[in-house]
C-alpha cells in the first residue's frame, strides 16, 4: 500500500521556508555587525575620535553632534569623507537596532556584559522604618552592622542579642508596646522578605523599560538579588537605573520668616559653642572621620579647613578649604558660611562639608525638630560669579505626597509656561486618582508657597504654587540631558525600591572573552558534526548520507525555533546543541538497524522500510520523551546556564524526531514509489 506523502512534503517545505525566514534577521545582523565594526574603525581613523566614543555616540543617537564638536576647526577638505562615513555608519546602526529584536540573542557569557549581586541593606531599611529615630538607635544599629560582617551570622539573631545586651525592648522603635520582642522580630523578618521580593519585581520592571535584552534577574538567598545584563553598552547607566532608590516626595517649604528664625537659632548656638574652640559631633554625622564619636569635639581649624582664607566683607575668596565672609565671622559664624542669592540660602561648594557637619550635630537637629523642619540640599550646583553653590532648602519634616501615587512619568522638553525649563529636559508626571485628590487639596491650601520636589533626599526642583492644580500633573526639572530625564522617568514608572540595596559583587565579561567562547564552541560543534556525518556515511552508506542531510536540517530548524521563541544562546546552550548533534542521528540508527534486520529476514525493500519505521517508532518516542521530561525539570528548577542547556536540548530533540521520522521517511517513500528497489544502500 502506497502512502500519500503530499501533506508531509508540504509540511517539510513550509518548515524549510519558515526556518529561512526566521533565521534571516540573525544572519543579516551578524553581517551588519561586521560591517559596522569595520566602518567604526575607519571613522575613528579619519576623524581622530576613539572607537569607544563613536560607539557611545551611536548608541545615544548623537553621532552627528559628537562629530560636529570634535571636528570644529578642522580643514574643510577633510570633512566630506568623515560625514559620508558617518552617514553610512548611522544607517547600518539603525538597521542593526531594527534586526536585534528578531535575531537570536547571545547570553552574557557569549557577547559580554555585567554580572551584579545586590544585597538589601537591612540596617538602613529598619532605621528608616523605625517609629522613633534617636542617637541610641543609631549606635545600636552600628553595632549590628559591625557584627553581621562576620560569616554565617543571622541579622535578626544579632539584632535581638544587641537589644537584649542594651536592656532595650524592640517595641521602643518598632511595633507596639503590647507586642513581644519575638512577635516584632517575626514581623521584621517578614518585612525583610517582602522587601526583597518587591525589589525583585521592581528591578524587573525597571530593566524591561530600560531595554536590556534578555536580562537574568534572580533571588539568591534571603536578601540578595543577582542581575545579569548581557551585551549592555553603558554599564554605569544601567547600574544607576537599577540601584536608584528613587524616593520621590513632595514637601512644602517653610516660610522665609521660619527659615530666618531657624538660621538665627543655629547661629546663636554655634557662637556660644565656638567660645570653647570646638564643636560637639554626633555619631550620626556621615561626613565625619571614622574615629569621631558622639561627645567628641572637632577643632575650629578642622571644621573650617586646614587653610582658612577669608576675604573682604561680603566677598568670597576662591581656592580655599572654605569660603568665609570675614565681616560676619566673629558675630555670626554660621552665616559666614552661607550666601544670599536669588535662589535663597546658598552654600559655596567648598563649604558643603562644614555646613553638613554642623547640621548633623544633636543641638541643630533638636532646633529643627522643634520647628518641624528639615534642611535638604539641591541635587545640583549653580554657578554665580565664577563660584559653584548648593541651595539649602528648609522643608517640613513629613512629605505631603510620595512617589507611590505616580501613575505615569515621561521625559519631555520644557516649553510654553515652563519658562525656567524652556528647551531643557524635564520629566512630566501624572498622578493616580488618590494622588490627584491629595495634590489638588495641597496646592489649593498653599497658593503662593513653594513646594520642593525631592528625589532621594535631594531637591530636584522647587516650583511655586500659583493656583490649585486639580489635574494631578507636575514636572521635575534640572536634568543635565534628555538621557537622564529618560532614566528618571523609567525609575518613577517602575516605582521606588522598597528597601535600600548595595552592590556587593560586580563582574564584567568582555566581548573578547565571549568571542573566544563562541569560536571554541562553534569549533567543537563543527568537529562533532563532521565526525557524525563521516561515521554515518561510511557505516550506513547512502542511507547514512540521508541521515546526515536530516541532521543538517535538524540544526537549521533548531536555530529557527530559538529565533522565533526569542531564546538566548549561552555557552551551555552550545553544549546542548553539540549533545543534540549526537542524539539527532540516534533515531536514524535505530530505524536503520530495524530495516537491516528486516532485510536479513528476506523481506522486500519497501516492506523492510515500512516495518523498520513502524517498529522503531515507539522505542524512539519513549527515549526522547524521557529526555525531554528531564530537560523540562532542568528548565523549571535550574537558573541561567542550566536553563540555556535545557532549552536547546528540548528544541533539538523535538526537531530531531521530526527530521528522523518524517523527513527521511518521505524521501524513502519518494524513491520507492518511482523506482522498484531490489536492494537498499544501508
Amino acid at each position: 500500500m502506497r502512502r500519500n506523502n503530499l501533506f508531509r512534503t508540504i509540511i517539510i517545505a513550509v518548515s524549510l521556508v519558515w526556518g529561512a525566514y526566521e533565521l534571516y534577521p540573525t544572519l543579516r545582523l551578524n553581517q551588519i555587525k561586521k560591517q559596522t565594526q569595520d566602518k567604526t574603525v575607519m571613522l575613528a581613523k579619519i576623524s581622530g575620535l576613539p572607537v569607544e566614543t563613536i560607539q557611545d555616540a551611536l548608541n545615544r543617537a548623537a553621532l552627528d553632534a559628537t562629530l560636529q564638536e570634535a571636528l570644529d576647526g578642522r580643514p574643510e577638505d577633510s570633512l566630506p569623507a568623515v560625514w559620508q562615513e558617518a552617514k553610512s555608519l548611522t544607517e547600518l546602526h539603525e538597521q542593526m537596532v531594527k534586526l536585534e529584536p528578531e535575531a537570536i540573542r547571545l547570553g552574557l557569557d557569549l557577547q559580554g556584559g555585567t554580572y551584579l549581586v545586590y544585597e538589601v541593606d537591612l540596617v538602613k531599611m529598619f532605621i528608616d522604618q523605625a517609629k522613633n529615630k534617636d542617637q541610641r538607635l543609631n549606635e545600636l544599629m552600628a553595632q549590628v552592622k559591625q557584627a553581621i560582617r562576620q560569616p554565617n551570622v543571622d541579622f535578626f539573631d544579632v539584632l535581638k542579642s544587641t537589644f537584649e545586651d542594651a536592656d532595650l525592648r524592640l517595641s521602643r522603635y518598632w511595633g507596639s508596646r503590647a507586642e513581644t520582642d519575638a512577635k516584632i522580630l517575626d514581623d521584621l523578618r517578614k518585612e525583610a522578605e517582602d522587601g526583597v521580593d518587591r525589589n525583585l519585581e521592581i528591578l524587573r520592571n525597571r530593566i524591561d523599560q530600560f531595554g536590556v535584552s534578555e536580562p537574568s534577574i534572580a533571588k539568591q538567598g534571603d536578601r540578595r538579588i543577582v542581575v545579569e545584563l548581557a551585551g549592555i553598552q553603558s554599564v554605569d547607566r544601567a547600574k544607576g537605573v537599577i540601584g536608584k532608590t528613587a524616593l520621590l516626595e513632595f514637601r512644602l517649604e517653610k516660610d522665609p520668616e521660619v527659615t530666618q528664625d531657624v538660621l538665627a537659632k543655629i547661629d546663636t548656638w554655634m557662637k556660644g559653642s565656638l567660645k570653647t574652640g570646638a564643636l560637639p559631633l554626633t555619631a550620626a554625622d556621615s561626613t565625619q572621620p571614622d574615629t569621631a564619636r558622639e561627645g567628641s569635639e572637632v577643632p575650629i581649624h578642622e571644621l573650617f579647613g586646614t587653610s582658612v582664607v577669608v576675604g573682604d566683607s561680603g566677598k568670597a575668596v576662591k581656592d580655599s578649604s572654605v569660603l568665609i565672609d570675614e565681616g560676619v565671622l566673629k558675630d555670626n559664624p554660621f552665616y559666614s558660611l552661607l550666601r544670599r542669592s536669588g535662589r535663597g540660602v546658598s552654600v559655596p561648594k567648598q563649604n558643603y562639608r562644614a555646613v553638613e557637619r554642623i547640621l548633623n550635630t544633636p543641638a541643630v537637629q533638636e532646633i529643627l525638630r522643634s520647628a518641624d523642619a528639615q534642611f535638604l540640599w539641591s541635587s545640583r550646583t549653580f554657578t554665580e560669579d565664577d563660584f559653584e553653590y548648593y541651595v539649602l532648602y528648609l522643608t517640613k519634616r513629613e512629605a505631603e505626597l510620595t512617589g507611590d501615587k505616580i501613575a505615569d512619568a515621561r521625559p519631555d522638553i520644557g516649553g510654553g509656561s515652563n519658562m525656567t525649563s524652556a528647551g531643557q529636559p524635564i520629566v512630566n508626571m501624572r498622578m493616580n486618582a488618590e494622588g490627584t485628590k491629595i495634590f489638588s487639596r495641597i496646592t489649593g491650601a498653599n497658593v503662593n508657597k513653594n513646594m520642593s520636589i525631592v528625589l532621594d533626599n535631594r531637591v530636584a526642583s522647587s516650583p511655586r504654587i500659583n493656583e490649585r492644580i486639580p489635574g494631578g500633573s507636575a514636572y521635575i526639572e534640572g536634568m543635565k540631558d534628555f538621557e537622564e530625564a529618560k532614566d528618571l522617568s523609567t525609575v518613577l514608572r517602575a516605582g521606588a525600591l522598597r528597601a535600600p540595596m548595595k552592590v556587593i559583587e560586580e563582574r564584567t565579561v568582555g566581548p573578547s572573552l565571549g568571542q573566544d567562547s563562541i569560536t571554541q564552541g562553534t569549533r567543537a560543534a563543527l568537529i562533532g558534526l563532521a565526525l557524525v556525518i563521516l561515521f554515518m556515511a561510511i557505516y550506513y552508506k547512502l542511507s547514512g548520507v540521508l541521515a546526515d542531510i536530516a541532521l543538517i536540517v535538524n540544526l537549521f530548524l533548531l536555530m529557527s525555533f530559538m529565533a522565533v521563541f526569542k531564546a538566548t544562546l549561552t555557552l551551555p546552550g552550545i553544549a546542548g546543541i553539540i549533545l543534540t548533534i549526537g542524539m539527532a542521528v540516534d533515531a536514524n540508527v535505530l530505524i536503520f538497524e530495524r530495516i537491516r534486520e528486516e532485510l536479513r529476514n528476506k523481506k522486500t525493500v519497501l516492506l523492510a522500510i515500512r516495518e523498520g519505521y513502524d517498529r522503531a517508532f515507539w522505542t524512539i518516542f519513549d527515549a526522547n520523551i524521557t529526555t525531554i521530561l528531564t530537560a523540562l525539570v532542568l528548565y523549571q528548577f535550574g537558573t541561567g546556564p542550566i536553563r540555556g542547556f535545557a532549552v536547546t536540548l528540548i528544541f533539538g530533540i523535538a526537531v530531531s524526531m521530526f527530521t528522523a521520522i518524517v523527513m527521511t521517511r518521505v524521501v524513502y517513500d519518494f524513491v520507492s514509489t518511482r523506482w522498484t528497489l531490489k536492494t537498499l544502500s544501508i
